[in-house]
């Protein structure tokens, strides 16, 4: 009998589905201790286009010089570079880095304002980004969508859209507000370990009794 699809069950499923998984990139940091604010924008741009298997030490190999805009405006882009070299994109990501902590010291006396709007005026910071710093770093009640969060809620049939950010406006219309940051902390390991991109694990999935797209996949 298929069960009629209820998001609050559907986050419950998923967060004691996930727990034998490595969190996402941006929430082990935070356990870490990696959490301000600035650490988290900066961790987020250099996991863009990485595996987080790649991104995490990458990023705690970075703070281990500078964890603070003026501590990271003192180090030089190639200095930067050195740390992030791993990461994809490397050479312009230091630089992005190195700008953004000069634009926070001169513009902002070296502490970065919990204002999304800010954050997106840098320099290649869109949306995900921003909204996850902010999510992960402060609770801020913000919905970071990356092609997990994504794929999982169209799958569901919780929206019908045809790329993140329109996935991001529709959630932002319908999804919970208790749910809004935590859904991508639950659906990051989700999407990579059951409801795969290519052969999910429907057989394996607590909610493939109300999902409509279950067993669908060959």
């Amino acid at each position: 009998m298929t069960e009629a699809f209820d998001i609050d069950v559907a986050m419950q499923r998923v967060r004691e589905a996930v727990q034998p998984f490595r969190p996402a990139a941006m929430f082990e940091l935070a356990e870490a201790g990696v959490d301000s604010l600035f650490e988290q924008l900066v961790a987020c741009i250099i996991s863009i286009r990485t595996y987080d298997e790649v991104s995490v030490p990458v990023a705690k190999q970075l703070f281990e010089r500078a964890r603070t805009p003026a501590e990271m405006q003192a180090l030089t882009p190639a200095e930067t570079l050195a740390c992030i070299r791993q990461s994809t994109f490397a050479d312009r990501k230091a630089d992005q880095i190195h700008r953004i902590a000069a634009q926070i010291q001169t513009d902002y006396g070296g502490d970065l304002p919990p204002d999304p709007k800010i954050l997106m005026g840098f320099s290649g910071v869109g949306p995900k980004c921003a909204h996850l710093a902010l999510g992960v770093a402060l609770g801020y009640p913000c919905i970071s969508v990356d092609i997990h969060v994504h794929r999982v809620t169209n799958r569901w049939g919780y929206v019908n859209t045809k790329s993140p950010e329109k996935t991001m406006q529709a959630l932002e219309a319908k999804l919970p507000k208790q749910h809004w940051v935590e859904i991508n902390r639950l659906l990051v390991p989700f999407g990579k370990h059951i409801c795969r991109g290519t052969a999910p694990r429907c057989g394996d999935c607590p909610l493939a009794a109300m999902c409509p797209s279950a067993g669908t996949f060959r």
